[in-house]
């Protein structure tokens, strides 16, 4: 339809003139991303047509027609000047029952509106800076909290909650003020908290261990959008939440925890979502502090721990399998990989049974050492190729995830992985002279094949594995050949040398490199000249 017809009957008073028109107009642009710029003065003029209509008081389904108009025009930036002001925003927020005054929802009729009117209020916070602006001043935050109280009961609120939590996701990530006020003034975690747990509808079987369910939970669409905002929203009001003061504090994390074990047990209605509901799960378990994440193994499963059973690591092998998928994905591996491994090092350092399990799956007694380290489909050999990634965010937290599973000892590491693999993080810690890290860990040993201990003395400790003997070039050269070469040799590096291709390095006795002339003075100080030296 053309706007000029639209334009001409929505007017106040009229609501079915005013319906009809904006249903089909509704109904032609509900796709419409992208908008004419020759239109942009008209549908100002829509926009705030719309909200004389709303403002001076319509019928429910009138209110409904009018708001899933807005929220079209509303995609449009440029259109947002009559939209944005301190008036327009307070019908939105009365609409969408921001008002903390205001007990409770009223009837099931109002909830379309209160649904559409958060819609809007989503695109035009988004799109708006006006709009990111007057959320502070109309205290939005305090209405979203409000709103998510009136919502704990009973699921037919979910789609009203799913906005709301968007919302609040949003104004968290544009404003850290709102960000502190959530957590501090408005008991942001609790709230949210209860409100995951609302969604996901957790039994418990006792403190911190849900009743288990004979099969995954499988949530239906509208559950698992609304679990996925809530973890986002969680997301940015526990971001530098490393440390807890309290035992209160500790018991919101590790409720909280138990929580996300329930939602990684669970899955989605679809393979995308169930992998969407993990990636933010996982989030949102690396801002937890790792003191709290016991809970990700049930309390009888501690016990059992040492045996490695898998059914009692059951979210802890979820985590890892979500972490080889998305090594193998293969794409975005900053964003999409470090998370989970930073979440995984973190766990290994600090709870020993996790470390134990986690290490019999990824680092398992080597047998077959004909191979280089990173060639090959296990989850050992992707985390060796992640050691000399490009990214060098990723390359890092492999090589640390791997180091602790070593129990930051060099031998070990180097076993697993080779010399040339691990070189880059032994020269970050200053361990090329070998050792073992600052952390201290259990004195279990880890014991070799029978198959690793005939092979070793063949292994290639750079490459990390058996080589086939090759013929030495020098068996059949004169000395007088041997000299030729290795001058040869000299002279090359010397050229390289001198014009800066190339830098000579060495690693001085604290195992950290510097250049050769530095590291050859600092040895010649550690052993000094005995009486029978040339």
């Amino acid at each position: 339809m053309d706007l000029d017809a639209v334009l001409g009957r929505v007017r106040p008073g009229s609501h079915e003139e005013t319906e009809s028109a904006l249903k089909e107009y509704n109904e032609q642009n509900r796709s419409m991303f992208q908008f004419d710029p020759v239109d942009e003065e008209k549908r100002k003029k829509l926009c705030e047509a719309l909200f004389e209509v709303l403002d001076k008081g319509a019928s429910t389904s009138c209110q409904i027609t009018c708001l899933e108009a807005l929220r079209i025009l509303s995609r449009d930036k440029k259109v947002l000047a009559p939209v944005t002001t301190k008036k327009n925003m307070e019908i939105l927020m009365k609409m969408a029952k921001l008002d903390p005054e205001v007990k409770t929802l009223g009837d099931g009729d109002d909830f379309p509106v209160i649904v559409e009117a958060l819609k809007c209020l989503c695109n035009i916070v988004f799109n708006s800076p006006v709009a990111q602006k007057l959320s502070l001043d109309l205290n939005f935050a305090a209405g979203l909290c409000s709103l998510l109280t009136k919502c704990m009961d009973g699921r037919s609120v979910n789609d009203i909650r799913c906005f709301d939590l968007r919302l609040l996701f949003l104004l968290t990530l544009l404003h850290p003020d709102i960000r502190a006020q959530l957590k501090q003034e408005l008991q942001g975690l609790s709230l949210l908290t209860k409100t995951l747990e609302s969604i996901v509808n957790v039994q418990w079987a006792e403190k911190y261990q849900a009743v288990p369910e004979v099969n995954a939970t499988v949530l239906s669409v509208q559950e698992a959008d609304c679990t996925i905002e809530a973890l986002k929203a969680l997301f940015n009001v526990t971001l530098d939440s490393w440390n807890v003061h309290s035992e209160s504090d500790a018991h919101q994390f590790r409720h909280l925890a138990a929580i996300l074990r329930h939602i990684l047990l669970s899955r989605g209605p679809s393979e995308d979502k169930t992998e969407e509901l993990h990636s933010n799960t996982v989030n949102l378990l690396s801002n937890v502090p790792v003191s709290c994440l016991d809970v990700l193994i049930s309390p009888s499963s501690k016990e059992m721990s040492a045996n490695n059973n898998e059914a009692d690591m059951e979210a802890i092998q979820l985590i890892l399998d979500f972490m080889e998928k998305r090594i193998d994905k293969g794409c975005s591996y900053r964003e999409g990989l470090t998370p989970v491994l930073s979440l995984l090092t973190e766990c290994c350092r600090a709870h020993r049974p996790i470390r134990k399990y986690i290490k019999a799956e990824v680092l398992p007694p080597l047998r077959d050492v004909s191979n280089r380290p990173e060639v090959g489909t296990t989850v050992r050999n992707k985390l060796v190729r992640l050691m000399t990634n490009v990214d060098l965010g990723v390359k890092q937290i492999a090589a640390e995830f791997l180091f602790v599973l070593c129990k930051e000892r060099v031998d070990n590491l180097l076993k697993y992985t080779g010399y040339g693999n691990a070189a880059g993080l032994l020269a970050a810690r200053g361990l090329l002279a070998g050792g073992r890290g600052d952390r201290w860990y259990s004195d279990d040993e880890d014991t070799d094949t029978e198959e690793y201990i005939k092979a070793k003395p063949n292994i290639n400790l750079i490459t990390g594995h058996v080589e086939e003997p090759m013929p030495n070039p020098m068996d059949e050269m004169t000395e007088e050949q041997k000299e030729y070469e290795a001058m040869k040799l000299v002279n090359m590096f010397d050229k390289l040398s001198r014009e800066d291709i190339i830098k000579p390095m060495g690693v001085k006795p604290d195992g950290t490199m510097a250049p050769l002339e530095e590291a050859v003075h600092y040895a010649q100080i550690a052993e000094p000249d005995s009486s029978d030296s040339d």
